[in-house]
């Protein structure tokens, strides 16, 4: 069958389109059968839970008895194999759903250690970390910060994460990073998180193990509580939302940890028991009924983006025949024209907003000028087909997202070939 053209693409690109297709389809079985089960599990927990049409009525007020909002924390602590959650549409980001959990465990003279290196821009900014450190952070109230270096080859330093909880008291948190961030280390896998948890533990049972699981959620069949983790959270316009939440976040976890966190969310006393849902409940049930085919579509999305990458001569990583921890794509495009250009033919091929032009620009929370692009739905959906990068060496992209991979593919041909036109300018 003749396929029409809607987009004027290089005719090298859709070629090479086609021979990168062939080359990952084995890649594509595996996600797809990685979908399949956790969507298998989604559909148990909403079965379990006797979700019904009740479960979708708005609350005002105080929210006092929402029963779509109890029933739905129960499905995604289900989801998540934990034993209690938090999952509210007041969450604003999943910084804010980070922060909550950070001050709802720790206090004044405990120390969190982050045994992955430098965490990501904004939760440096939580943490008091810049000069002069936000107010409000943690330092300001008297909560001390470490952090461990990775190795060489982006694996965590478990001796020397050991030998600090052993000598120093004061030590309450492990703090880990799944994804990348702004870095070109490995995302870390659920096994990984679990050597962390078990050697944590060993040393000091006590201690809390806290994984930021942002883009990491239903990209493998197990999440980092079913290997030890104490604590996690995120975001609902990242993947636990399938791109139909339109705000929110979650903690995730031990139930006492939960219920401490829940005291920071709104007050001593009153916890968990208050929260209006203004009529966001059937979206965010939606939204994570939907995540684990939409995870398996941005991952497509990335695992094609690595291989027609690799094919027009750029480093990637990870590269298509890796297993993957996150839905995040880096592409390391070498000069800031490239990165622009990129960024800007990403937007082109968005839904939403196609006519507008990202430039980099000095964005709060961060230490240098950012490009972002994202055509979404929802505002910063990163779900949705989106890429970002700050404006430094080695002027590498973070790609991720995309509803659908027929929409994600079509996206990533249409930058590609800003790209290739970019440079022949040149």
């Amino acid at each position: 069958m003749t396929q029409r053209t809607f987009f004027d693409i290089d005719d090298r690109l859709l070629t090479l389109a086609e021979e990168t297709e062939s080359d990952i389809r084995p890649a594509f079985e595996k996600i797809e059968s990685i979908a399949f089960q956790n969507q298998q599990k989604v559909l148990a927990a909403f079965i379990h839970n006797h979700v019904g049409e009740n479960c979708f009525t708005s609350s005002t007020g105080y929210g006092y008895g929402d029963v779509g909002r109890e029933k739905l924390e129960k499905v995604f602590a289900d989801a998540m194999e934990c034993e209690d959650a938090l999952l509210r549409h007041n969450f604003m980001c999943g910084t804010h759903a980070l922060t909550v959990a950070l001050f709802g465990v720790l206090r004044p003279g405990d120390t969190m250690l982050c045994v992955t290196g430098m965490p990501y821009d904004t939760i440096q900014s939580v943490i008091g970390l810049h000069n002069p450190p936000a107010s409000g952070s943690l330092k300001e109230f008297g909560i001390g910060f470490q952090k461990i270096d990775l190795l060489t080859g982006g694996g965590v330093d478990i001796e020397k994460m050991r030998r600090q909880l052993r000598d120093d008291a004061s030590i309450k948190m492990v703090y880990i990073q799944r994804s990348r961030g702004y870095s070109l280390r490995p995302s870390l896998p659920v096994e990984a998180i679990g050597e962390i948890c078990a050697a944590a533990h060993e040393v000091k049972p006590e201690v809390v193990v806290m994984v930021d699981n942002c883009y990491g959620e239903f990209v493998q069949l197990t999440e980092p509580c079913v290997h030890g983790a104490d604590l996690m959270a995120g975001s609902l316009i990242k993947n636990p939302g399938g791109g139909i939440a339109s705000t929110g976040g979650y903690i995730a976890g031990r139930k006492d940890l939960v219920e401490m966190c829940s005291y920071r969310l709104s007050t001593p006393g009153t916890g968990r028991e208050v929260g209006c849902t203004l009529g966001h409940s059937r979206e965010m049930y939606m939204g994570l009924f939907s995540a684990p085919h939409v995870v398996g579509e941005a991952l497509k999305t990335a695992v094609f983006a690595a291989g027609l990458f690799t094919r027009l001569g750029y480093d990637v990583t990870p590269r298509p025949d890796e297993p993957r921890a996150d839905i995040i794509q880096s592409l390391l495009l070498r000069t800031p024209e490239a990165l622009i250009a990129f960024c800007q033919g990403i937007q082109s091929g968005s839904p939403v907003d196609a006519q507008a032009l990202p430039e980099p620009w000095d964005m709060p929370g961060y230490d240098s000028k950012i490009i972002m692009a994202s055509g979404s739905f929802t505002l910063g959906s990163s779900i949705e087909l989106s890429a970002d990068a700050p404006l430094r060496e080695p002027y590498a992209v973070w790609m991720q997202g995309a509803l659908n991979y027929a929409a994600g593919k079509t996206g990533v041909l249409i930058a590609a070939d800003r790209l290739l036109k970019q440079s022949q300018k040149h």
